[in-house]
């Protein structure tokens, strides 16, 4: 039993550690000392008067955990990771003298590198283990990846170009609604997201832009529209357009908002199976209708 001065500063030493350290005070399992190490932490026996075999932080507690029952090497880790973790076979197997076998003996088992993230993903522990089954594989479902995918995308509403906030329309004059056209306003933007050995693709690309006027109108364009030249005049749109009957002065601050939502069509395919989705964005944009003046 170690003495609690030796405890005390075996304790400091490990605590004051920048780095994960593994400690043996021989090869008996306990040691002669009265140290437990495993790759991540330490067990020490401290001699308390009045505490029969106590340990830091309650009976049988590990040095960097509060309390608990304490048990293996690693723990703490691996339940502060729980349903996070992934491992991969190491390759060539470390020899057998290598104290990853914890006490096995190659091809009992085998030793795998363990990487767990905690929620978040702020977090990476990465260490060795020993188990003696490979590692059940989750199966990976593609939907999920293609969702995945989509959302890196970082798709937006439409991108408008008119009508303009600071544009002057008319009751009567026929207006034309178009958009700019990106990867992140109307498409197409392609994306791909991986996982377990499966990669999956998805494309996206606005199928319709639904506008809606402000004066209780809806217009539906399958496109982004048509841009307006001075040469058309007072024509019509042949694309996207609309004609207000009655000017914005009595909607709020005298004008209408005017609000785009645009339709993403989403096709993916990967992992052997195919699918699509969809996905909804809007754009609103505030506009001032007033009447023609006639001055006699």
């Amino acid at each position: 039993m170690l003495s609690r001065q030796i405890a005390i500063a075996a304790l400091v030493v490990l605590a004051a550690s920048s780095v994960p350290v593994t400690t043996y005070a021989n090869e008996d399992p306990k040691g002669d000392g009265g140290i437990e190490c495993g790759l991540y932490n330490c067990t020490v026996e401290v001699d308390v008067p009045g505490q029969a075999g106590g340990g830091l932080g309650g009976s049988g507690g590990t040095a960097g955990s509060s309390g608990g029952s304490g048990g293996g090497s690693g723990d703490a880790a691996d339940n502060e990771f729980a349903n996070a973790c992934t491992y991969k076979l190491v390759d060539p197997q470390p020899p057998a003298s290598s104290r990853d076998w914890e006490g096995h003996k190659p091809g009992d088992g085998a030793v795998y590198e363990q990487s767990c993230t905690r929620t978040g993903g702020e977090l990476t522990i990465v260490r060795m283990v020993w188990l003696a089954d490979p590692p059940a594989v989750e199966a990976v479902d593609p939907a999920v990846l293609a969702q995945r995918a989509v959302d890196s995308m970082t798709l937006l509403g439409p991108d408008v170009v008119s009508p303009r906030a600071a544009g002057r329309y008319t009751v009567g004059v026929p207006m034309w609604m178009w958009v700019n056209r990106s990867a992140t306003t109307f498409g197409p933007n392609t994306a791909s997201a991986s996982a377990g050995g499966v990669t999956v693709t998805a494309t996206a690309k606005v199928s319709k832009i639904v506008w809606e006027m402000g004066d209780g109108v809806s217009v539906t364009c399958n496109g982004p529209g048509t841009q307006y030249r001075p040469s058309e005049g007072l024509a019509q749109s042949p694309t996207c357009g609309h004609v207000y009957s009655k000017t914005s002065a009595g909607a709020r601050k005298g004008k209408f908002a005017v609000t785009a939502t645009s339709t993403w069509a989403i096709d993916w395919q990967g992992g052997g199976a195919a699918g699509q989705l969809t996905e909804v964005r809007q754009t609103t944009v505030q506009v001032g209708i007033g009447e023609v003046q006639v001055v006699r």
